[in-house]
């Protein structure tokens, strides 16, 4: 049995609204349903949504009923004081955990094999064929066996703004050594990648983390062990977030992780920005268009 995990509790401050639910499809399709749609001709059994307690009257009516029938679904819920051991949150508390915190609650869920991806994102059919047929493979009962799909920097830029991105350090056999964050990365005019506004030493087919990971059952754990090593030393910042490329870097280091990088040239894109919308829209329609995907998917 395989799982896809679907990031959608974001708050989407810098998009401007709820963009995990924004209607881009030809028939009213969000992000997240063709991201469901290729994880079902990936062959993945069940799809669990990790999303706010508010939003599951609008989530349950607009994405879980049409996929009745067609895939097994859960919801998790990631609420700022479900916390591991006795911590609690401070009040003045505003954003999510981050990524890290929001896998985690859906440990009571997950007992198998699965993937994470966020909900804003379109990853490519490609992208689910190979992180499935990896997670097809893992031997039963596997532990610390992870995988990540990587895609090349060039291929992940907002024409709108900056973007943080996780640059992968990958060995020779296709390991991932570590996920190293760069923040306010953005294309100049001359094609040039920049960092805060200067030239970086990024170049634009360096391999990037865009939070498409694949784990095994025991990453929830590490989590719970991790999380509370991260709140014992964050809990009063408002603005601290347990990422999970960090737990992942973490583990690697420790030898309690092996990941592959899946190599993909699948076309990702995303909605970070407003101005994003119409770039994403059009991309729909045009593999509309050419048949990759029905005019309506459920």
């Amino acid at each position: 049995m395989k799982t896809l995990l679907v990031l959608a509790a974001g708050m989407g401050s810098r998009y401007g609204g709820m963009k995990q639910l924004d209607r881009l499809g030809p028939s009213g399709e969000c992000i997240m349903d063709y991201s469901v749609y290729d994880a079902i001709q990936a062959g993945f059994d069940k799809v669990v949504f990790v999303i706010r307690k508010r939003f599951e009257a609008d989530f349950r009516k607009h994405i879980v009923a049409p996929l009745e029938g067609r895939i097994k679904v859960d919801l998790a819920f990631q609420e700022q004081d479900d916390l591991p051991g006795d911590y609690s949150p401070p009040e003045n508390r505003e954003k999510p955990w981050g990524t890290g915190h929001a896998i985690w609650v859906a440990r009571d869920l997950i007992r198998e094999p699965f993937a994470v991806i966020n909900a804003d994102d379109f990853y490519g059919r490609e992208a689910f064929d190979a992180m499935g047929d990896y997670l097809e493979a893992l031997p039963e009962a596997s532990r610390g066996q992870y995988a990540m799909c990587a895609y090349r920097l060039k291929n992940t830029l907002s024409a709108h703004g900056y973007v943080s991105r996780g640059v992968c350090q990958v060995n020779p056999d296709n390991m991932l050594e570590t996920v190293v964050e760069h923040t306010a990365i953005e294309q100049g005019a001359d094609g040039q990648i920049l960092s805060h506004g200067k030239p970086a030493t990024l170049r634009p087919d360096d391999l990037v983390s865009m939070n498409f990971w694949g784990f095994t059952p025991d990453i929830f754990q590490h989590l719970t062990d991790k999380m509370q090593a991260f709140l014992a030393a964050n809990l009063e910042d408002p603005g601290a977030e347990f990422y999970i490329p960090f737990v992942v870097n973490e583990l690697i280091r420790e030898g309690a992780a092996q990941v592959r990088v899946l190599q993909t040239d699948a076309r990702w894109f995303g909605v970070t920005y407003q101005a994003d919308r119409e770039l994403a829209v059009k991309a729909i329609q045009d593999m509309v268009a050419r048949n990759v995907y029905p005019k309506k998917l459920f």
